[in-house]
């Protein structure tokens, strides 16, 4: 009752208070956290943020018929409109992604054509002739590609989950200046020539030249 007269408290919330530290100790009579608990007052249900993962990790936003090349947070934001009807603004989707440990990344450029497992089969498969038939003509075997020589990238960024860096794929080199044909042999050693034209069978041949 001393304590109900200094503190003002109830004598039931008191007596409450001497029960839980009879029984526990100062950990039992230790205020809680105030503020709002971790998860509440969001709009999205853990299944929903976890299908919204996958589809940005397995997905680009024009596969799901968007207008967007990159995942940005307008985009992820029209993602969940699309797909739950919820509309969020782009800093309340930016905390979405910050707390899913997603990223706004530059993507590397992968082209449609590329085909790695049919690249691994010609070098398990061909190459081991090509090797042979090199040294026994006293032959070099040069790894070569041609490219286009831009003044400007313009990728911009996208989400992804930290430390997987997104692929943007592009079709064709409309904005292409100069093209290149460079090459590379198994020593190290490289050739390349600049083309300030169309590439075609003949520059290759002048590129083979000695």
């Amino acid at each position: 009752m001393q304590i109900v007269g200094l503190s003002g408290l109830s004598y039931p919330t008191v007596r409450g208070v001497i029960d839980r530290y009879e029984e526990g100790g100062l950990a039992a009579i230790k205020p809680a956290a105030r503020g709002k608990r971790p998860g509440d007052g969001r709009e999205l249900t853990p299944e929903q943020e976890e299908a919204l993962q996958r589809l940005i990790c397995d997905k680009r936003p024009e596969q799901l018929k968007m207008t967007f090349a990159l995942w940005n947070r307008a985009a992820v934001s029209e993602l969940i409109e699309q797909e739950y009807g919820i509309r969020l603004s782009v800093r309340c989707v930016g905390n979405y992604l910050e707390r899913w440990g997603f990223t706004p990344q530059k993507p590397i450029k992968r082209a449609y054509e590329q085909r790695p497992e049919a690249v691994q089969k010609s070098i398990e498969e061909e190459y081991p002739a090509i090797e042979t038939r090199a040294k026994a003509e006293g032959g070099e075997i040069h790894w070569g590609d041609e490219t286009a020589l831009v003044n400007t990238d313009v990728r911009g960024r996208s989400y992804a989950p930290a430390g997987q860096t997104p692929v943007a794929y592009a079709v064709g080199g409309a904005r292409q200046k100069l093209s290149m044909i460079a090459t590379v042999t198994n020593r190290g050693q490289t050739r390349w020539m600049i083309i300030d034209e169309a590439f075609n069978s003949d520059k290759l041949i002048e590129f083979l030249e000695p």
